[in-house]
């Protein structure tokens, strides 16, 4: 499949084929594996994720949601932004904050906005889409759903994007991607497009109705209701089938004592 992607020490993009299931990877007329090269993250604009769109994780939280101070589930989408700082690219480590000893790894499927976006209809909402990322969106395990935890999920290197962006024509359906996570080689957690509660291109629309995405951008949907948790030393690998694999290595800060 033809891909868009960054190298490190590279300033411009690339336009490359590859094959991540035999882990090779076309550029410039030479064909290597994949890890030969030093990653960047994607060319990306600004990312935000749509929160309780996983519907185990609503499940899980219907009776938090009628509680008070707000008595009733959200209506509208909840969404949560991961700043330029967060973001990471494959195969570079994630660092635990001192004293932290676990991070929730919740694999993520990221829209690339391909043109302008604003009040577009769900039927003509992909239009917009130029292609699918993979993205690992790490936070601090939390309780807190409906105020920004700004502390826990927006720490340096906390949002891995990558390998590249692949043209929403160069795989399959949206609608047919599934998620797969591995820590240290062990699949442990699997998951579909059927357990989110709302279709991605019903929130790009119900989201461009009141905030214009910009090509770049990045809209993304995640299932943290079983999304492993995972310590220093820990390798996470996330396959989603027609995209690739996004891995990751978590290690303590040194001298933190993250571990």
């Amino acid at each position: 499949m033809n891909v868009r992607l960054r190298l490190a020490g590279r300033r411009h993009l690339f336009e490359a084929k590859a094959d991540w299931r035999s882990g090779t990877m076309t550029l410039e007329g030479r064909t290597a594996p994949i890890d030969e090269w030093e990653w960047e993250a994607p060319d990306v604009g600004a990312l935000y994720g749509v929160a309780l769109n996983d519907r185990w994780e609503w499940e899980g939280m219907a009776e938090a949601m009628t509680a008070p101070p707000y008595e009733q589930p959200p209506k509208g989408p909840v969404l949560y932004m991961k700043p330029a700082n967060t973001i990471n690219a494959h195969r570079r480590p994630v660092v635990l904050p001192p004293g932290v000893q676990r991070l929730r790894a919740a694999p993520a499927i990221g829209l690339v906005i391909g043109r302008t976006a604003a009040r577009v209809r769900r039927e003509q909402a992909l239009d917009f889409v130029f292609g699918y990322t993979i993205i690992n969106d790490l936070s601090i395990p939390h309780e807190q759903r409906y105020r920004p935890a700004i502390k826990e999920q927006a720490r340096d290197g906390f949002t891995p994007v990558g390998p590249w962006i692949v043209p929403k024509e160069e795989t399959v359906p949206l609608s047919s991607l599934m998620a797969r996570v591995y820590v240290n080689g062990q699949l442990v957690q699997c998951a579909d497009l059927r357990r989110f509660r709302h279709p991605p291109e019903q929130w790009l629309a119900e989201v461009t109705e009141f905030m214009t995405l910009y090509p770049g951008d990045v809209l993304f949907f995640s299932w943290p209701a079983d999304a492993p948790l995972v310590a220093a030393g820990d390798v996470v690998r996330i396959e989603m089938d027609g995209i690739g694999v996004l891995e990751n290595r978590i290690i303590a800060e040194e001298g933190g004592g993250g571990a």
